[in-house]
This record gives structure tokens, C-alpha cells and sequence, in this order.
């Protein structure tokens, strides 16, 4: 039994990241980033600026995903879009712009669309299929990418959350989330972008 003496944070464990590992961005829209939008994340820019730390190591392994309201809600949608009738616009709608990431998806990046707080799917598993783990950045950390995080875990893909590279509804939330996943360890690993990167250089 261990004393504890040799006990590692688990966030700040090494992740073992291979050379064919996919970034996927998650829902970096205007809808969750600038106010007055009731979804605007406060750590917003945290996020951005840690997934930008991350993009030079990933290029051409970059996977971009976008959140977007159904056309006619159904099921238990329908209740949830009475509470937040903002969203439901179009999705070429300026709230769901990709705007700060913009060069990413210029310079070729693929976008996966969904309706769906979770984005895992026959697209994002197309776009990754030559991937080995996935690392997670984006928002929110106690909506999307946790949704995102479990499915694809669930799917058998290896899922390494970049925590200084997400940003939830509240910095609370954002801690709820990130221990609720490290609960799925071996599967889902959260980890840093210094990690991440000090990883990928080896």
C-alpha cells in the first residue's frame, strides 16, 4: 500500500500523447463566448488562449465542432428552448460563428455541426478515425465536453481533457465536471496543456 509519498495529482500526470493524436475543439462560438449571451462562458478566454497554446502542436490533426440549435425542436428539447428562446435561430446565425478561431477553419481545419450538446457521432468519429487519443479543449466543461468526453470514452477512444484549455458556465462548474470525469480514469484523463505538449515533444 502506498504511503502517499509517491502520490501524483492526477492532473498532473504525464499523458502519454502519440504522434497521431487528434485536438478537438470544442463549440468555440460566439454563442459561448461573448455577452450579453446568457451561455457566455467568464473563462472564455482562458480556454481560447489555452487552446491556442495547443493548435502548433496539433496541425493538420485539428477537429473543430460547432453547436447549433434544431430547426423545430422535439421531445424534451422543446421544453429546453422555452427556457432559451435566444438560441433558436439559424444555424449560419451569427451566434454560432466560430469567430476567434476563424484561421483555424480557413486554413482547412474540418467543422463537425450537431444539434446535440455532446458531439461525438459518425462525423467526429470520421474525422478522427486515424487519430489515437483525442484531447479535448473548448467549452462548456460541464455541458459539451463532458458530454463529448463520456460518448467517446464510451466508444472506446482514449480522451485526454486539456483542463486550462476549457472553460465552464462557472469556474464551479468547470471543477464539478473536470472531477466527475477524472472519476472515468483509465478511459478519460484530464490532464494540462503543459502536459499535453511536454508529452507530444517526446
Amino acid at each position: 500500500m502506498s504511503d502517499g509519498a509517491d502520490a501524483v495529482e492526477p492532473s498532473r500526470v504525464a499523458a502519454a500523447v502519440g504522434p497521431d493524436a487528434a485536438l478537438v475543439v470544442i463549440d468555440m462560438q460566439d454563442v459561448f463566448a461573448v455577452p450579453p449571451s446568457p451561455w457566455a462562458s467568464p473563462d472564455y478566454p482562458r480556454a481560447l488562449a489555452g487552446t491556442r497554446r495547443l493548435l502548433p502542436a496539433f496541425a493538420g490533426r485539428t477537429v473543430l465542432t460547432r453547436y447549433v440549435a434544431p430547426a423545430v425542436p422535439d421531445g424534451a428539447w422543446r421544453a429546453y428552448f422555452d427556457q432559451w428562446p435566444f438560441a433558436l435561430v439559424p444555424e449560419d446565425d451569427p451566434l454560432y460563428e466560430i469567430t476567434d478561431l476563424a484561421d483555424v477553419v480557413a486554413a482547412g481545419a474540418p467543422v463537425v455541426t450537431r444539434t446535440t450538446f455532446g458531439k461525438w457521432g459518425p462525423e467526429l468519429a470520421a474525422a478522427t478515425q486515424e487519430a489515437g487519443e483525442l484531447v479535448l479543449a473548448g467549452v462548456a466543461t460541464d455541458c459539451c465536453v463532458i458530454s463529448t468526453a463520456l460518448a467517446a470514452a464510451d466508444a472506446g477512444r482514449r480522451v485526454l481533457v486539456v483542463e486550462d484549455a476549457c472553460a465552464g458556465s462557472t469556474p464551479e462548474n468547470h471543477e464539478r465536471a473536470l472531477e466527475i470525469m477524472r472519476l472515468y480514469a483509465p478511459l478519460i484523463e484530464v490532464t494540462t496543456a503543459a502536459d499535453v505538449l511536454g508529452a507530444a515533444a517526446h
